[in-house]
């Protein structure tokens, strides 16, 4: 019997509210170091200050340690979890944390890096996103770094729909890369991150 769904922003709500967030930064944190080195190597190369939106930030870890690199002159961190936001200002008011939906929100500026991890996939239409992100979020050069747990090659994943309660869009990693390219990104690499036993699939692009 299937259950009913609920939005993953609710989920994720709950999820702040229960001190879940921790468990969450714990469990992310190898593969977010690997997105995070890249990031700080495409920085070095252009050797220029750099902004960055953290999307689907959660408690705002990954944003607090963008800022923590000294080319980093902004950035900010959006979250759907109500909770989550509230999570990140108390821990660091002196940032930019955005309560709001995706895809109806639109940041009112440009950036140089978008990370996201775990957030594509909640989406209904997850490829108008990405095509969002290379049209309306990123400044010309810049770089999409995004990780992704739920796919079809990581058959553990499959289940979790239906465990969480929540609806996931299911795409293969050539799925995905191929929507990479039809979003316009160029350089568009991908790897599997988080150690021997990593599951995320990091992908990369360049605008």
């Amino acid at each position: 019997m299937c259950m009913d769904k609920r939005p993953a922003t609710d989920v994720f709500h709950d999820w702040a509210l229960n001190g879940k967030d921790e468990g969450m930064e714990k469990g992310h944190a190898a593969s977010v170091n690997e997105m995070l080195s890249f990031i700080s190597k495409q920085v070095a190369k252009s050797n220029q200050k750099f902004s960055a939106v953290d999307v689907g930030c959660g408690n705002g870890w990954v944003v607090r340690k963008l800022k923590s690199n000294e080319m980093c002159q902004y950035a900010m961190g959006i979250d759907g979890a109500a909770a989550m936001i509230e999570k990140a200002k108390k821990i660091d008011s002196s940032t930019d944390y955005i309560h709001a939906l995706l895809p109806e929100f639109h940041p009112g500026r440009k950036f140089d890096i978008i990370h996201s991890m775990e957030f594509l996939y909640y989406l209904e239409d997850p490829e108008s996103m990405l095509k969002s992100f290379h049209d309306d979020w990123l400044n010309d050069g810049g770089w999409a770094v995004i990780g992704i747990d739920h796919y079809a090659e990581n058959e553990d994943s499959l289940s979790w729909p239906d465990y969480v309660g929540v609806n996931m869009a299911t795409r293969s990693t050539e799925q995905w890369h191929n929507a990479w390219m039809k979003a316009g990104f160029k350089n568009v690499e991908h790897w599997i991150a988080g150690g021997e036993s990593g599951v995320t699939l990091v992908f990369t692009g360049q605008k």
